[in-house]
């Protein structure tokens, strides 16, 4: 009978991967993780004074909650008086004239995050090699024009504008170039030129150089000052030069040009930034850049790609704005929010759906989260099957149900030999195998030598140990869960991640390890594992032969000096512990056993 899905309505195990129950909301109200919003802001900013005045109260579901910031800060000052004698500044009584009936604006912004574009200024700019002479360039007085004429007059010389804009040429006169763009410079000589020389004369001009300029630099800058340069340069070289905007203060999109008293131009990084946009300014000599102060700003955080804080040019912001910038995980599907509406504190929590239409303020701190308990998990088939190797199912889906969706080979697979690799069981044996490892190291850098000669031996035994340590170190568990078992197969719980094995059937037994020949042989009903070493040509010199290890095709282990062997197990021959020290040997002999079991690899020492 077939399974259906809760949540999207079809089967649970589809055709392919992530053709079912992609994640869906089931709780939009976020209780859990909204209570764990306002715990933080509680903890960081509650003395224990006020927490006793407000403690005990909550979050609802899907609900949201305002505190008192006023009292929150007289509060805070109330404790700090108590505990030292001395009202704190910000806590004394206002001045008996004093208008103030508000308390001081609470920012709740980490400052461990840093301002969008604070990578910005790093020395790129102030570097660049330009010129001065593009197409949009308006010549200047200063400036160096290149004349040359002839036909009917003759004339080659450079010539500098003057301070009225004027060039001189001998025979026609003062020629005003001054805001001439420099692709129209030939245009307006040759205009001047044929007022004077009507016919048979030729002119070819050239912009040899321009005027530098200094140009101050001030506000919220690290290094304010008067740089160089030339009247093409961007407005980022010359905050690159004062070493650009300061973070902690210091505006990235109130950036002014003043020029004579007036402002001439306003400039915004953040559309440098974001569509590589830059107003063009032909600056003069004595040209101001003023860097503004930072104005309203938002922290934001979570799964995005731009962490940082944001600084708004308007009072407000829509949550659409902020998360087009903020670069989202394509999995987040909740939003945090924390702040201060008028003199309360607020936090809510939101689905990512609502919160393109929530108006975000000063001070408020966003946090994007992918939020979603698995609603369905994927699990994987590897082996001997036919069809899709990864099936979508429920959380409290259970082995035989997927095994009734696995279209098998009877003939083929081994189902009575099915296992499963989990993760969990990986990571377990992996801290194991560590501990061992850990153990075996303090055990051997601490055993003592009563003379040379065995501390000789100790020595040759610890570069041995090391050697081995290290190949024990790369091997990687593979975490199979013995679920097969007298001919019937356990009908667990399956989690996410875990992937199902269904052997092929076989008619060999491999051998590896400590035997003359590693190699695989025909199973022979009834044979025990010393039978197929012998037919191998038996045990090498290193061989521990008290201990043989079978690996069975479902996982399973045995050992001992003569184990039973079935259809596709893995015969294993541990080597001898070649170490005097009975403590080290039983630890090593402990760590080439979890490794043969957990890996059904037998290191030598």
């Amino acid at each position: 009978m077939t399974r259906w899905c809760r949540v999207t309505g079809i089967p649970i195990a589809t055709i392919g991967y992530g053709n079912c129950c992609t994640f869906h909301r089931v709780n939009d109200s976020g209780y859990i993780l909204n209570k764990i919003l306002l715990t933080a802001i509680l903890l960081a900013l509650i003395t224990p004074a006020f927490a006793q005045s407000v403690g005990g109260s909550g979050f609802e579901e899907g609900s949201v909650q305002d505190v008192d910031a006023a009292a929150l800060l007289r509060s805070q000052a109330q404790a700090q008086s108590d505990a030292s004698g001395v009202a704190p500044l910000g806590a004394r009584e206002p001045a008996r004239n004093s208008t103030r009936t508000t308390a001081p604006r609470v920012t709740l912004l980490d400052d461990s995050i840093k301002p969008f574009g604070a990578n910005l200024f790093t020395g790129g700019f102030s570097a660049d090699g330009e010129d001065g002479l593009n197409p949009s360039y308006t010549i200047q007085p200063g400036d160096r024009v290149s004349i040359r004429i002839w036909g009917a007059t003759q004339f080659n010389q450079s010539l500098v504008v003057d301070h009225q804009g004027n060039i001189f040429i001998p025979g026609v006169g003062p020629v005003m170039l001054r805001n001439t763009q420099s692709t129209q410079l030939n245009e307006r000589v040759s205009q001047a030129v044929s007022t004077v020389y009507t016919d048979n004369v030729r002119v070819y001009t050239n912009l040899d150089s321009s005027q530098p300029v200094a140009v101050f630099v001030t506000g919220y800058v690290p290094n304010p000052g008067r740089f160089a340069g030339i009247p093409s340069n961007s407005v980022l070289y010359f905050l690159d030069r004062a070493g650009g905007v300061d973070p902690s203060r210091g505006s990235y999109r109130r950036i002014s040009v003043i020029r004579n008293r007036k402002n001439i131009a306003n400039v915004d990084l953040y559309e440098f930034l974001i569509s590589g946009e830059i107003e063009s300014i032909q600056f003069r000599d004595g040209d101001t850049i003023v860097v503004g102060e930072r104005g309203s700003s938002i922290s934001v955080n979570g799964d995005i790609k731009n962490p940082a804080l944001y600084e708004l040019l308007d009072a407000t912001v829509d949550g659409a704005a902020m998360q087009a910038m903020a670069m989202i995980a394509p999995d987040v599907n909740y939003v945090g929010i924390s702040g201060v509406r008028g003199e309360r504190l607020h936090s809510v929590y939101v689905p990512l759906e609502d919160f393109a239409a929530v108006q975000l303020f000063d001070g408020d701190e966003i946090s994007f989260k992918a939020d979603q308990h698995d609603q369905v998990i994927v699990v994987e088939v590897e082996g001997a099957h036919l069809g899709p190797s990864r099936y979508t199912v429920l959380p409290d889906t259970r082995l035989h149900e997927l095994l009734d969706y696995i279209e098998v080979d009877q003939v083929l697979a081994d189902t009575g030999s099915v296992s499963l690799k989990r993760k969990t069981i990986a990571l377990r044996q992996k801290a194991a195998l560590r501990e061992s490892l850990q153990r075996l190291e303090a055990s051997y850098l601490t055993a003592s030598s009563q003379t040379d000669q065995e501390s000789s031996i100790r020595a040759q035994e610890a570069q041995l140990i090391r050697q081995f340590i290290e190949s024990a170190r790369r091997v990687e568990p593979n975490g199979r869960l013995v679920v097969a078992k007298n001919s019937g197969i356990a009908n667990v719980i399956l989690q996410s991640g875990d992937t199902v094995s269904i052997p092929s059937r076989s008619e060999s037994v491999l051998l590896s390890g400590e035997v003359l020949v590693s190699q695989a042989m025909l199973y022979s009903k009834g044979d025990s594992a010393r039978d197929y070493i012998a037919r191998s040509g038996g045990f090498n010199q290193q061989a521990e032969r008290d201990r043989i290890v079978v690996v069975h095709a479902n996982g399973e282990v045995s050992s001992g000096k003569n184990p039973d062997v079935r259809s596709g197990d893995e015969i294993i021959v541990l080597p001898k512990v070649p170490v005097k020290n009975l403590q080290l040997a039983a630890t090593i002999v402990d760590i080439i056993y979890k490794v043969a079991v957990a890996a059904s690899v037998a290191i030598n020492l």
